[in-house]
């Protein structure tokens, strides 16, 4: 027999050889007994009333927890700023420099640092005499509102609030504290956005300029076929850079809540 033939031979047999261990192999590793974790969720009737208070206190955490991002949005001053920050990614052309991620996570930390002063508030008059036992559920809420009320109410336009308290054709309320926080919640917002917007129209200006100039120094020079956009770019980031943009930005929207 030629040696290529038998060295061909001996293969075939020796891959059928390890074929077949591994089978036998999985079969005998299958055969032994494999410990799976049983997991149990079961409701059953509580043994004191401790138990149902600490049960429900979970379940209110948890529900907290899971509206967190739309509280965020709706009741502090995350709305303006990411709004504001949108647009001055847009009037400098960068499309996606910064990236959202690091826009929304600046947005995230100057919320926190505006908000500071009334989450302190919050702290001290309503989730620690909460915690130490000093006063009910219904009252650490209260407490827990009124700063936060009082923010909005400083940021949130007559016009607005009217539009919402007539919509909700109710009693006209006589005092701030008569207004329900469902009826100032939307006011705040629409507030906010145009408060933003009105801040992204002043960014956008000295950008337009740019724009202009580029525009009419490439159509004079009969380079009509080339973008504006590319060159006007670089003079965009240039002038952002050399007037401290971010700088002057991000100061001008804490002082705009203060």
């Amino acid at each position: 027999m030629k040696p290529f033939k038998v060295l061909k031979l001996n293969l075939t047999r020796l891959s059928c050889l390890v074929l077949s261990g591994c089978l036998l192999g999985g079969a005998t590793a299958w055969a032994e007994p494999f410990p799976l974790p049983n997991i149990n969720i079961a409701i059953g009737e509580a043994g004191s009333p401790t138990e149902l208070v600490t049960s429900l206190q979970i379940l209110f955490a948890l529900t907290i927890l899971t509206l967190a991002p739309a509280i965020l949005i709706m009741v502090t001053s995350f709305t303006r700023i990411v709004v504001v920050l949108s647009f001055v990614r847009n009037a400098l052309g960068t499309q996606q420099m910064p990236p959202n991620q690091v826009l929304v996570s600046l947005a995230l930390f100057l919320t926190f640092f505006v908000m500071r002063p009334h989450l302190v508030e919050i702290n001290n008059n309503a989730l620690q005499p909460y915690i130490a036992g000093t006063i009910s559920q219904e009252a650490a809420f209260v407490a827990a509102v009124e700063p936060i009320r009082a923010f909005m109410f400083r940021q949130t336009r007559e016009n607005d609030l009217a539009l919402f308290v007539n919509m909700a054709e109710g009693n006209r309320p006589e005092s701030p504290e008569d207004v329900p926080t469902l009826t100032l919640i939307p006011a705040f917002m629409i507030s906010e956005l145009k408060t933003a917007f009105q801040i992204g129209f002043l960014i956008y200006v000295p950008f337009i300029v740019i724009d202009m100039v580029v525009a009419s120094t490439l159509m004079s020079m009969g380079m009509m076929m080339l973008p504006p956009a590319m060159i006007s770019l670089p003079f965009k980031v240039l002038l952002f850079v050399l007037v401290d943009g971010w700088h002057l930005i991000i100061r001008s929207l804490v002082d705009s809540f203060m």
